[in-house]
Order: C-alpha cells, then structure tokens, then sequence
C-alpha cells in the first residue's frame, strides 16, 4: 500500500459518497465504520453482514464504492488482504479528521440536537 492509494480512496470518497456528510458526529462515525468496514469485507473476498436493515444499508453503499474501487484502481486487485485492511484503517481515520474533527460546522456536536 503507498500513500498514492489512500490518497486515490480519499478522493474517490470526497467526491462520491454523500454517506460521509450526515448531520451530526456519531452519524458520521457510525457510516464511515459501517461502510468501510463492509468495504473491507468485499475488498477481501468475506461475506458482508447483512443480518440488521442498517447493515444492509451498509452493503448497498459498500457495494457500489467496493466496485468502483475496482474497476477505477487496477491496484486494487494487486493488493492482499491485509494491506487492503491497512488502507481501509487509513482511510477511516483520514474521514475522521477531515469531516469531524477539523470540521468548522458547529451542528455536528450541538446539545439540542
């Protein structure tokens, strides 16, 4: 895995899954775990969980961004599945920092809400 990977999935993500910029924090948390985690899953070749509605709701989002990855990164089939898991890992904690913690919209924390 090089950093031109993660940077490739990070702009691919930035530009194509909305599920990243949900209203409030954990929405966030909640969708970049679930959906990359179901990424990961078919990434690497092991049956997504499917056993909740929200981890259907995952796997559709996961599905259409695993096979996107694929036919966009030629690299993607070349990488074995612990590298996948680090670049998943990476990933993860780079959406953390952009659309959480360095986020400036104050609604994402608000008591109210």
């Amino acid at each position: 895995m090089s950093q031109s990977h993660l940077d490739d999935l990070f702009d691919y993500t930035e530009e194509r899954c909305l599920w990243q910029f949900f209203s409030r924090t954990w929405d966030r948390e909640e969708n970049i775990e679930g959906v990359l985690g179901q990424v990961a899953r078919l990434l690497t070749g092991q049956e997504p969980l499917r056993g909740t509605p929200q981890e259907r709701l995952f796997y559709a989002d996961a599905l259409a961004m695993a096979n996107d990855v694929r036919e966009r990164f030629p690299w993607a089939s070349q990488i074995n599945h612990e590298e996948i898991h680090f670049l998943i890992d990476g990933l993860k904690s780079r959406l953390v920092d952009t659309v959480i913690q360095s986020s400036t919209n104050r609604e994402l924390n608000h008591h109210l809400y």
